[in-house]
């Protein structure tokens, strides 16, 4: 991979994932929660949302090795569920917002380079727009995975409040070597899935 396409790669992820919090914090805002606003988090500057693992070294990593899907995180937008107004539905609504505007952006995309690739497949701005479907998908997928401190962990725990409390109590004391365990061991899965969905937007 050339030193351009890494830089837009790392770009386009930082990007996807400063609007994958944003929409968590303006949504549990609008329910209720003022957490993200008050600390600042409710903006556009991508300084405010970077950390160094999430959002430079494990998108690298995949990268690098060629893994076939590129993911990552910003630093989490903090926010209080005892404020939302749905105690048992707002942190899943809070949740689920997050991948579906990473599927939002893929879509988006997805009809431009739709409209750029007419008989011109390989125009160069079309080939960019698709590698941002890519990511983006890659982004949403990873987040509904149901380990916390993911997405899908709060989206399923609403759903079955049973889980959320088991997978609390246990599985989120060792959360982050699960994390690992997946992005080593189940990137069969994950590769295929993003890619699936890619070329289902992308054809």
């Amino acid at each position: 991979m050339d030193i351009i396409t890494l830089l837009f790669s790392l770009a386009v992820l930082i990007i996807s994932v400063m609007f994958h919090e944003l929409a968590h914090g303006t949504v549990a805002d609008r329910l209720g929660d003022p957490t993200a606003r008050l600390a600042g988090r409710l903006t556009l500057n991508p300084l405010a949302h970077m950390e160094l693992i999430g959002s430079f070294l494990l998108p690298l990593l995949c990268i690098i090795s060629g893994s076939g899907f590129i993911i990552g995180w910003a630093k989490p937008i903090p926010f209080n569920p005892a404020q939302l107004k749905y105690r048992r539905w707002g942190a899943a609504l809070v949740a689920v917002v997050g991948p579906l505007m990473n599927i939002l952006i893929a879509v988006i995309c997805a009809i431009g380079f739709r409209v750029l690739a007419q008989g011109a497949e390989r125009f160069p701005f079309a080939q960019m727009l698709a590698q941002v479907v890519g990511i983006n998908i890659s982004l949403a997928v990873f987040n509904l995975i149901p380990i916390p401190p993911l997405d899908g962990h709060h989206i399923l725990g609403a759903i079955f409040p049973a889980f959320k409390r088991w997978s609390d109590q246990v599985i989120g004391k060792y959360g982050l070597v699960l994390l690992i365990f997946v992005l080593l061991f189940a990137g069969s899965v994950i590769a295929p899935t993003v890619s699936f969905f890619s070329r289902l937007l992308l054809q």
